[in-house]
Parts: structure tokens; sequence; C-alpha cells
């Protein structure tokens, strides 16, 4: 599976229908000066004042929709999805501060009355593999200050008028792939704040995969009463080593888990009762670090008690889920490169509709830099020509090793993207394994002002003119 084109910009942008396929040659050309310098400033990477200009009326246009903007991505990712045997839909919420804009008119609130923003609620294609696909569904919305504080009464509301319905709206996104392409499971796959009755309800009227961390110890109908203790009671299965990511000052490390697995039926919650809803039949898994490393607080330990709707049968059913599980921390990484790589934040913009839609495009610049970052990993025979164009692997090649002349062939993509990683500061050394997406997003700016300078020079001469006088 690659980017099996010369112009990554045109593949995942060139069918957006804005009315007006001016637009969308725009779109297009915007795209393509924000994926050669995603870290850049708005004005850097368009090139000069008309460019920057001609940009900003692109993103103050009322008659462009930040979805049909996404449209085009979510085709070629459709496309991708259908190449591949599963899928895991991994979804989050991120939070995008522009209290420093105050300019800017239309914002919400976030966590507190004085933060002025927008909530974005992504949901990424993700190959078992840890290989990012694509964006399946993004909402992006604004919280009125009037719903501020109303969190204490989030149990009288029904779901539909809660922000929790971002989890429903994902669900049913997914749900609509999954008919258009039967050949692929998809799961989707959510972390604690997704533990919702009606999530699982819906999940279960559709028929659709579901893979969700568990958050509150819910009733079940087992002598046990409530879940924690009902999965505590079951026997051991088996031990699982997982990686655990890097948190903050903690450094990724592996964890021992223990797993045990048991088909569950859950109760509706208590304050819903006069609904009459049914008990909900899922399958469990309890992985827990009972001995974690010196230097680990118990609080920190790992403890993940999943649910899903996919059958559990045996131990190894119970380790691919909790592998899958650990694809989600994809989602967290991909907001990551939006906010610090993409520098979606520092963007100023009159409207926070206009902000909308320069999200819904560098949205997919940010995924481009996430792939870029697995794919080398994942894939790393293939030749760096899926990813990169021919002047770009070209010069990239000749800077890292001080010659003009670029092999007839292109190198590995594990090869290019060291060496863009080098250009971004990544060091190389035994023991620094591949190169992240911070060090990635530095190194594609340097390649892209390395790359154009290379074009310069080995354009075709022009042909001399005759500038004797008339």
């Amino acid at each position: 599976m690659s980017l099996e084109t010369q112009n990554w910009a045109e593949q995942e942008f060139g069918n957006a229908d804005l009315g007006d396929y001016r637009r969308t040659k725009r779109l297009v050309q915007l795209a393509g000066q924000r994926g050669s310098q995603p870290h850049a400033s708005f004005s850097q990477s368009c090139g000069d004042d008309a460019e920057t200009k001609a940009a900003y009326r692109f993103y103050e246009n009322e008659s462009i929709q930040p979805t049909a903007i996404l449209s085009s991505h979510h085709e070629t990712t459709r496309t991708r999805m259908s190449q591949e045997s599963i899928v895991l839909a991994v979804q989050d919420t991120t939070q995008l501060d522009y209290t420093h804009h105050p300019a800017t008119k239309g914002l919400g609130v976030l966590q507190t009355e004085k933060q002025n923003g927008l909530l974005m609620h992504t949901t990424l294609a993700v190959t078992p593999g840890r290989v990012p696909l694509g964006i399946i569904d993004q909402q992006t919305w604004i919280r009125p200050a009037k719903d501020f504080g109303k969190k204490h009464q989030r149990k009288k509301r029904p779901t539909s008028e809660k922000e929790s319905q971002k989890w429903l709206t994902s669900l049913e996104a997914t749900h609509k792939l999954q008919q258009e392409l039967p050949q692929t499971r998809i799961v989707s796959v959510g972390d604690r704040e997704a533990d919702i009755y009606d999530l699982f309800a819906l999940s279960e009227q559709l028929g659709q995969s579901l893979l969700v961390r568990a958050a509150w110890d819910r009733r079940v109908d087992h002598p046990e009463n409530y879940l924690w203790s009902f999965m505590e009671s079951q026997p051991v299965a088996g031990t699982l080593t997982v990686t655990v990511p890097r948190k903050g000052k903690q450094p990724a490390r592996q964890a021992e888990l223990t797993v045990r697995f048991s088909r569950v039926t859950i109760r509706p919650p208590r304050s819903r009762a006069s609904e009459g809803l049914k008990p909900i039949t899922l399958w469990a898994i309890l992985a827990c670090e009972e001995h974690p490393p010196e230097g680990i607080k118990p609080t920190e330990a790992i403890s993940w008690l999943l649910l899903t709707r996919e059958p559990v049968n045996t131990f190894q059913d119970a380790c691919e889920k909790l592998q899958w599980y650990t694809c989600r921390w994809l989602i967290e990484i991909y907001h990551k490169v939006l906010k610090d790589g993409c520098r979606a934040e520092e963007r100023q913009f009159e409207e926070a509709e206009n902000i909308m839609r320069y999200l819904a495009l560098d949205s997919v610049v940010g995924w481009r830099v996430l792939y870029l970052t697995m794919i080398g990993r994942q894939m790393p025979d293939l030749p760096c020509s899926a990813i990169l164009e021919a002047h770009e692997w070209q010069a990239l090649y000749c800077f890292t090793h001080k010659t003009s002349i670029p092999p007839d062939k292109p190198p590995s993509l594990r090869q290019a993207t060291r060496w863009i990683g080098k250009l971004g500061g990544f060091m190389g050394r035994k023991g620094d394994g591949e190169p992240g997406a911070t060090v990635l997003w530095r190194g594609l700016q340097r390649l892209y002002d390395i790359s154009e300078t290379w074009l310069i020079f080995h354009l075709p001469s022009p042909e001399p003119r005759n500038v004797g006088k008339d």
C-alpha cells in the first residue's frame, strides 16, 4: 500500500467539488504549499504577498464548506482501506486554543470561560500494523458559553443533546464505510470517554464492530453484580507484553500484562430506568500490569478493561484486541502533529468559520506527516518514490551525500525518512530507533528549500534571446 502518485496534493484534493474548478485548483495548490512546509508560517508557505492574499480569500469564502474540502481525501482514504482486511477507526477529541487571538469572532469556550477556541473530534483509519490510512470523519464545533458548567446535568439530558453524540456520529460514519467495503472489517476504537451505553446500543443495532476501554464499573447480569469484580473473578488466560509509548518525561517501556477475558452482559444505567432499555451482551478483556517495574507508581501501572462486540474465545483473540487498542495512541500523536507540527493554533483569521476551512486542509497535511513517519517503519523497503517526488528524493540524496549525481533508482523509504529526520535534528545513533513526527516535520521544511534549489539548477536552459537594437 502506498501513495502511488507524483503529486500527493492532487491525489488527496483533486476530486473536491467546490462549485468551481478554479477553487479546486487553488485547494490543491494550497495543500502542496502547506505539505512542503507544514511547520512554516502562513505567509512563508504561500511564498509571496499575492499568494498569501489568494489563500486568505479561499479560507474566507463562505461558499466553501470544510466537508467539501475533505471529501476528496475521504475518497482516497476509502480506496486505501479497501486494500486491507482489517482497519481500526480510532477516534478522539482535542481542543484548539485561540485565546491568544482575541480578535477572532465566533469562538466558543474550552475548559474555562476565559479560554476560547474550537473542539475537534477526529476518526483516523489505521491498520493493525499502525499505518494511518487517512481521515474517516472529522467533527469541529464551537461550545457556546451558555453550555459551560452543565456537566453536572449530563445524566438528565439525552445523548443527542450532549457532546458525547460525537462518538455516535463517528460510529455511523464508520458503519457507512463498512457497508461500502464489505471485504474490509472496520472496528471503531475509543478510549474511556467512549464508554457510553448508547454507543454500545447503536453498535448492536447497526451490527458494527466496536472496541472501547471501560470507564464505569457498570452493573452486570452476573453474581458479582459489577463489571470489575466479575472480570477479576475470571481465570488468568496468560500474559502479554506490550510497548507503552513515551508520556511526558517518562520514556517508552515494556509492560507485562496479566490477561483475563469473558463474555459479559451489562445492564442499562439506573438513571434511565423509565426508558425500558435492554441489557447488552459484549466481550470483556481485563489486562493488568500486576508487577510494574521500579520507578512506576501503582497509579501509573497499566490497567485496561476493554469492551468489544468482537468475539473473544481464546487467549489469542484477547491478545489481538489488546494490540488493536495499543494502536489508539496514534490519534493522540496525530493531534500533536496538527497542533505542534502544523502549528494549527497559531493561525489568525477574523472568523471561526475561516479557521474551520483552514483546519480541514491542514488536517490532511498533518495526516501526511504521520503517514510518512509510520510507513517508513512498517514498510521500510518500499522505494521512497512512493512518497517523494523525483526532484525531492534526488535533492535529498545529493544533499545528504554531498554529490551532484543522484542514483538511477530511488533509495528505500527507510533510508529516505532517516535522511529527512537528520535534516530535522535526528541523530541516528545506536538505540535512537526511527525518526519521529517532530523531527520529520522539521526535516520536511528543510527538504522543501533544498528541493526547490535543486529544481532551479536542473531546469532546462532557456533558449537564448536576441536582445539587439530595433
